[in-house]
This record gives structure tokens, sequence and C-alpha cells, in this order.
């Protein structure tokens, strides 16, 4: 798990995106690399996804790509079938963790409380994602956790605008940082690969202190 954060710290900037249109795959892999990100996260809300990530995967076989909004056992073992490098959960259920376990896989789970963080640091799950971010208290709330729990490592999502991204960066306690708005839905939807490879660029700029 270490090797997976240090690719992440060293690219903290992820886009997390939802793809309806499979014909969008490839062009959008290549304008994220062509802005100089090197990590991704496609997530699992649409039938597509799974196709999508393999045509990504394909297209640009230097970026490491993730599987977010993984619920199930079923997921996991689809996701490492079209060649996903990482998985990410917005929580976790007792079946999903023993899968994720089971699997030996880099991971991001979710959590959003300290209990959550204690007893998923306890079975051993090294980065996790702190979601949703903003509601859950955002900067503040990660600072908090600092103390106590200082062998937990973040990557916060949901509702982490470009104005917050340097206040969750400059935590020690977080590593990467994941947000929507590199490449919107509708962005992605209309091929305007122009702007979201301008924004990678953008994201591309942030590292991490």
């Amino acid at each position: 798990m270490t090797s997976f954060a240090s690719q992440l710290r060293a690219a903290p900037l992820i886009p997390v995106l939802t793809i309806a249109d499979l014909d969008k795959a490839e062009g959008l892999a290549l304008a994220l690399q062509a802005g100089g990100l090197k990590n991704l996260e496609v997530t699992l809300r649409t039938p597509v996804a799974l196709e999508a990530i393999a045509l990504m995967k394909a297209a640009a076989p230097d970026l490491l790509i993730g599987a977010g909004t993984v619920l199930s056992e079923g997921d996991v073992e689809a996701c490492f079938k079209v060649g996903a490098d990482f998985i990410v959960t917005p929580g976790s259920s007792p079946g999903l963790r023993a899968a994720l376990l089971k699997a030996d896989a880099n991971v991001m789970v979710g959590v959003a409380t300290a209990t959550e963080i204690m007893s998923r640091l306890e079975e051993g799950f090294g980065v996790l994602k702190f979601f949703p971010a903003e509601q859950s208290g955002g900067a503040a709330a990660l600072k908090s956790f600092a103390g106590p729990l200082p062998d937990a490592r973040f990557c916060p999502t949901g509702g982490v605008t470009p104005d917050k991204i340097e206040s969750y960066l400059s935590l020690p306690n977080v590593i990467a940082v994941g947000g929507t708005w590199i490449a919107t839905p509708e962005m992605i939807g209309a091929g305007d690969f122009v702007t979201i490879e301008a924004n990678a660029r953008i994201a591309a700029g942030f590292k991490k202190s």
C-alpha cells in the first residue's frame, strides 16, 4: 500500500469521472494524459463504466485508472477483469471489506467518522477516501483527525472545488484530492476535450506540500 500511496502523492489531483457515452472514453483518457494527470477514477454509475475503463486503459496504459462507486464483491471482480488499477468505495460493508482484503488490491475505502477510520486502519486499509468531504467537515475535520489518528492517510472527495484544494493538500494526512470539476459529465458528454485538457493542466499544477 505504501507504493500506491506514493503514486497518489506524486500526482495528487484525481479527476472523478462519470462516463455515459463509450465513444468519449478514449478521447477523455488522452485529454487527461495530455494535461499532465497520472491518476483518475471512473465511477461505476453508468452501464458503460466498466467497458470505459478497459478502453481508457488501452488508450493510455501509463495512466493509473481506478474504479469508483464499488459496492459489492461482484463489482470488485468485474473491475479487475477490465484492468482497473485500484478500487474506490464510498463506504463499506462487511462483505465488501472481506472481498477487498481477499483481493489484496490497491484500495481507497470510504470513511466519514473517527470510528470508521479506526476500524479500517485496524483491518489493514492504508489509504482512506474521506467522503463526502465538504459535507463531513472538510479540511478542518481532517486536521482534527491528524492528532488522535496519525497513521491515517486520506483522499478527500465530494464537493471539493479548486479554491479548496490547497487547504487539503497542506495537511500532512492528505495525500491526494478527488474532484469532478476537471471533467464534468456535461464536458464529457459534449466531447469538450479542449476544456478538459485545460482543466487537467490546472489540476496537474497542484502539488502535495
